[in-house]
């Protein structure tokens, strides 16, 4: 099930005395948490509050936020280490894009032969391109650059298919299906 909500966003510090946020983003890109227009901190109750925002910036990874009712430096410092969410629609995917929340747990296929070599547990990004991390069947973890070379295709409903390089996975690693 697709969750409504996705996190995109760590309040780390305020920034300056007029209650804005610097935020650690966690989308692609500081620019689009900057450029949403709302977002939602999680409640105890487990309930989504929104805050509209009334102003959003990027400054390298971080986005500098300024959200509706937070007017000075103490308001903002209260909300320190307070997660932001998306609703999933106000998120920008590319044309053939995926979200990671989406990818995470898919089985990671071979698209070629069907060869099942685990599942992907996490992205992380680098310099270069994201890496694909896999935990194969018999519980290794497997770094996979996801660049063409090596990613064929993403479908959120049946994988992450894959053509790795022979010796990328040892012949343990994956199940035939």
């Amino acid at each position: 099930m697709k969750k409504e909500y996705l996190e995109c966003g760590k309040i780390a510090t305020a920034h300056g005395v007029r209650g804005a946020l610097r935020v650690q983003s966690l989308c692609d890109s500081a620019d689009i948490l900057a450029g949403l227009r709302t977002v939602y901190m999680r409640e105890k109750s487990g309930a989504y509050t929104p805050y509209r925002v009334l102003a959003g910036s990027a400054s390298g990874e971080m986005a500098i936020l300024s959200l509706e009712g937070y007017v000075d430096r103490n308001a903002a410092l209260s909300l320190r280490g307070r997660m932001l969410y998306a609703k999933r629609e106000d998120i920008p995917v590319p044309e053939g894009g995926a979200l990671i929340a989406d990818m995470l747990g898919l089985p990671v296929i071979d698209a070629d032969s069907g060869r099942r070599y685990g599942e992907l547990v996490d992205v992380q990004p680098s310099a270069a391109s994201d890496l694909y991390e896999i935990r194969t069947p018999v519980g290794k973890l497997v770094l996979l650059p996801a660049v063409p070379a090596f990613l064929d295709r993403i479908d959120i409903d049946t994988g992450v298919y894959i053509r790795p390089i022979p010796g990328f996975f040892d012949e343990e690693d994956g199940d035939a299906l």
